[in-house]
């Protein structure tokens, strides 16, 4: 039988043969703590699984789903099986199926050190053990025997023994009894959303009430957790706050109550995604509780988070995609809600504005790349689905739902959802179900929109063009609109076209117009008349999903006045416009940093700050030719200073371009002030040189040689915790030395003894750009090792390595020849690797032609 991977085909066909009625899952836990005799085999516990099913054809035969090291014993409908012929390793053949069914299966699961499965994780600072499990998109058997595809929803009854004195939640509420935590039969749910958090966790409660419409009174226990050693950092009432706002938005909006009866939120280690929505129990990664100060942006994220998991209780938990092709049914909407409940039901009241600066850069760079998709995606299998949780399902499809707002309304759009609901509760959609319910609701014919939108792929660019009269009014005003020709597809935009003119040191749109834009031109007639504007900007107020082009004049108003545009989420669409000419070599880099230099100090929106730190960083390293880096990096590190002593003392301003100093600081003066606030002889007022900051200003030190081992070594002993011991490894792998950089290579590549968060830290800390040369010879070696490490090793470590080690700073035509020729040399490659390699060969190609970009501006 084939291996772990599952195809849609498989999935199909068994869903069509059986029909489940339930889980009994036993987990026994308590190997998880105490000493083994043999270290060297993996760490084992008991899992016996109970299923009902039943199947539509007797006599047929069937598998189901398990990856583990050994499996005791198997009993299908009384008759006992030999595991050694019936289990390959990942699948356990079920033959002559009976009606009704009850397989049980006792087996020994490993626990996880990569973020797949139970994980399992043991705390430096203190000793204790901490599990989780995370399974999206099929990693629940790992833990247990089950159906691991979507479509197959039942209700699940866990019982978990643990080691004494430890606390165990799942997704119901659960009791202790006799030694054993036993939890309250879910609802029917997938097998992806099961979870179950174990350990000496610290736990905090709370409740939601309120009144129905009917009457009835809803209430929902709160509880929140982390590990001991973040306790004195968690804010858990600001959690409780957003929560309670967004479950008070989804009432309002959904006419659905929450279904899954308590909610519990856990913050764990060593998590390998932002969260995941398991209902009754939402899982986070432990870094959105902040050991240090940190900006308002971090919170903003958190919250957009917890709501965004929260909007999957609908949209994924309570109805469910039939199978991966239709990710997005689950995920832009909650991408799309997590923004919209953030704006309007929490303080972060410019949400919209991060959204549009932030969320929509990530789905311009991957809507542009070569594994580019329609929203609807075609996923043969689950190593396609693994790849799938991109910038397209996420933040294209989010954009696209905005934009449906905007072309059917709100009310009908909501009152959509609210149908969609109610008749599929507990079942599994495709797109069909979601679009006819709300042509219902709105009266419009969206098969045109949905084959434009959902059903094809690529972003298009809108142009203003601007015909003036001998007395300065607008003539005609037209937008232009072109697609890449790789994917030529125009599509209907429901856009806002603002005129902006300057006064008084100001740039404030005077008039404004929404318009249907369908065709390569169309034009404007509401603004025929309008005085001459000195910036066009198309699609004002993020209407729709494109990249915004400019024409001359505007274009010349933005290099002169983009820091006197007064609103902000205006602001944040130029900037980010500006930042795809860079990334499409339309501007050179060095003139994208110049604006940076000379507006970013403006910028009020502190989000929005990061990003334009983000993006200078990224334009020097990659898109600025080669000879004016070091050029460059004075200007960056020089203003960076300016604006971190111009800053309000303690602001959070203040903070950010202490970290962006920080992170392009290079030269002896830059790193003996960064040695200065670290050892306390040197001081800037406000600025408050905390743990996380400590860190933060050691990497550049390390990286070019100012702190060795011994220095890292006493920075741990001063934060000998598990997010220092993280900042250790970068760091360490940071040192511009070639055995360090053999060491590092070796022990992420060579081995499998790291941690998933070790992995990310060490190759984080190996791909320093400052550095280069020390890189080079590891492009051959990577080339030759990445198949390798893919059939050997998990998946998520597998993309870990082969996205995080491409030589991306090896940034030559050499590269290019050297990936193109591996891809030609491996057509038969794991199609999800080959993609890996397509996308990192296309972000190369793009340096260089940013690069080629940028030299010729010298001239």
């Amino acid at each position: 039988m084939p291996g772990e991977n599952l195809s849609r085909d498989e999935a199909q066909e068994r869903a069509a043969l059986l029909s489940v009625d339930g889980y009994d899952v036993s987990l026994d836990l308590r190997s998880a703590t105490g000493d083994r005799d043999d270290e060297s085999a993996p760490r084992t516990f008991r899992s016996v699984t109970t299923i009902r099913f039943r199947c539509a054809e007797p006599g047929a035969t069937s598998f189901a789903d398990l990856v583990a090291p050994s499996v005791t014993a198997v009993s299908l409908n009384g008759r006992d099986l030999d595991p050694g012929e019936v289990f390959d390793g990942a699948r356990i053949l079920l033959e002559d199926l009976a009606a009704e069914n009850e397989l049980v299966v006792d087996a020994q699961c490993a626990y996880s050190r990569t973020g797949e499965g139970m994980h399992r994780f043991v705390d430096p600072e203190d000793g204790e053990v901490y599990l989780y499990t995370q399974y999206e998109p099929a990693d629940s058997r790992r833990v247990f025997a089950n159906f691991e595809q979507p479509d197959l929803k039942a209700p699940f009854r866990f019982a978990v023994r643990a080691p004494e004195g430890w606390v165990v939640w799942s997704n119901g509420v659960g009791e202790l009894t006799d030694g054993v935590w036993k939890f309250a039969e879910t609802k029917p749910i997938s097998t992806y959303i099961t979870a179950v958090v174990a350990g000496p966790y610290h736990y905090v409660t709370d409740s939601y009430e309120r009144v129905l419409e009917d009457g009835t009174r809803l209430e929902i226990a709160l509880g929140a957790m982390c590990r001991k050693g973040l306790a004195p950092y968690f804010d858990a009432d600001d959690v409780f706050l957003v929560t309670k706002q967004g479950l008070d938005f989804f009432h309002d909006h959904f006419d659905y109550p929450y279904p899954f009866g308590k909610y519990d939120q856990a913050f764990v280690p060593e998590y390998n995604l932002g969260a995941m929505e398991n209902p009754g129990l939402v899982t986070f990664r432990e870094e959105y509780i902040f050991r240090g100060r940190v900006t308002q942006a971090s919170y903003e994220r958190r919250a957009n988070v917890i709501l965004h998991e929260m909007a999957h209780m609908w949209f994924g938990d309570l109805v469910t995609m039939v199978w991966w092709d239709d990710l997005w049914l689950k995920e832009s909407f909650a991408d799309f809600m997590g923004t919209f409940s953030l704006a309007e039901a929490t303080r972060f009241t410019n949400g919209w504005v991060t959204f549009a600066n932030n969320r929509k850069a990530w789905a311009y760079r991957a809507d542009q790349l070569p594994s580019t998709h329609p929203i609807t995606a075609d996923i043969r299998d689950l190593e396609d689905a693994k790849l799938n949780f991109d910038g397209i399902t996420y933040a294209k499809g989010a954009s696209v739902l905005k934009q449906l707002v905007a072309y059917v309304g709100r009310d009908a759009f909501l009152e959509g959802a609210r149908r969609y609901f109610k008749r599929n509760a507990y079942g599994n959609t495709r797109l069909g179900d979601l679009l006819s319910v709300l042509e219902e609701t709105s009266g419009r014919d969206l098969a045109t929109w949905s084959r434009a939108w959902l059903e094809t792929a690529g972003v298009n660019s809108l142009t203003p063009q601007v015909i003036l009269s001998a007395d300065g009014r607008i003539t005609e005003l037209s937008v232009l609109q072109e697609a890449a020709e790789s994917h030529p597809e125009l599509r209907p935009h429901r856009v806002a076209v603002g005129l902006y003119r300057s006064e008084a040191g100001a740039l404030t749109r005077y008039a404004r117009a929404e318009v249907d834009v369908f065709g390569p031109r169309t034009v404007v007639g509401e603004l025929a008349g309008s005085a001459a504007p000195d910036l066009v900007l198309v699609n004002d107020d993020d209407l729709t999903y494109c990249k915004i082009r400019f024409d001359e004049t505007s274009l010349a108003t933005l290099r002169s006045h983009l820091g006197d545009i007064t609103d902000p989420l205006a602001r944040a669409l130029c900037w980010s416009a500006l930042w795809n000419l860079t990334r499409d070599a339309l501007m050179p880099a060095r003139d994208f940093i110049d604006l940076v230099l000379r507006f970013a100090g403006r910028e009020s929106d502190i989000g929005v700050l990061q990003m334009l730190h983000a993006w200078a960083d990224s334009a020097l390293t990659f898109y600025a030719a080669p000879e004016w880096r070091e050029t460059g990096a004075r200007l960056l590190a020089d203003g960076a200073l300016k604006e971190l002593r111009l800053a309000e003392p303690g602001s959070q301003h203040q903070l950010t371009w202490a970290r962006f100093f920080t992170a392009v600081a290079s030269s002896e003066a830059d790193l003996q002030l960064l040695q200065g606030l670290l050892e306390g002889t040197a001081k800037i007022d406000g600025l408050d040189v905390d743990q996380e900051l400590r860190w933060t200003l050691l990497e550049p030190l390390a990286a070019h040689g100012a702190a060795d081992e011994s220095d890292l070594a006493a920075e741990l002993a001063r934060d000998d915790t598990a997010s220092g011991k993280r900042h250790q490894v970068r760091c360490l792998a940071a040192r511009p030395s070639a055995a360090v950089k053999a060491q590092a290579w070796a022990s992420v590549v060579e081995s499998d003894a790291l941690s998933n968060a070790l992995v990310e830290a060490t190759i984080a800390g190996f791909t320093q750009p400052s550095r280069r040369e020390l890189l080079a010879p590891y492009a051959a070696t990577y080339f030759a090792a990445i198949e390798r490490v893919w059939a050997e090793r998990s998946i998520q470590i597998g993309m870990d390595v082969v996205k995080g080690l491409f030589p991306s700073l090896q940034d030559s035509p050499e590269t290019l020849d050297a990936t193109d020729a591996w891809l030609a040399a491996h057509e038969s490659a794991a199609p999800a690797l080959r993609r890996l390699v397509l996308e990192a060969r296309d972000d190369l190609a793009r340096t260089l032609r940013g690069q080629t970009c940028d030299r010729a501006a010298a001239v």
